[in-house]
């Protein structure tokens, strides 16, 4: 899954939702699941999520949501192999980015 965010800082919870095609209510239950998301709140308590945090969203996204895991099995699979999984998802990540620029040139042909 490839997600469209603007170059920001900070990014807030609905913008978050919106790109992960979510609701809000599941990034608060991943945050409180996983310990690796760590978004910043201000006084009033909204949640603001940095590009580092995005991209452990959508690690998780892609091990709960596309291949199928079970929350206590994406947080052992992050525990034990997080180096390799990082770059599995990498690499799934740039050829899903590849596909899409190729069927974009074969579209204008």
């Amino acid at each position: 899954m490839h997600i469209e965010l603007p170059e920001k800082r900070y990014y807030s919870i609905g913008e978050v939702a919106d790109a992960f095609d979510v609701n809000a209510s599941l990034i608060r239950f991943w945050e409180k699941e996983f310990d690796v998301l760590q978004p910043k709140k201000n006084a009033k308590g909204n949640r603001k999520f940095t590009p580092q945090d995005i991209k452990n969203l959508e690690l998780i996204y892609h091990l709960v949501k596309e291949r199928g895991f079970t929350l206590e099995g994406a947080k052992t699979h992050l525990k034990e192999n997080k180096q390799k999984t990082l770059s599995n998802f990498e690499i799934i990540s740039k050829l899903e980015t590849i596909k899409a620029e190729l069927l974009k040139i074969k579209d204008h042909l």
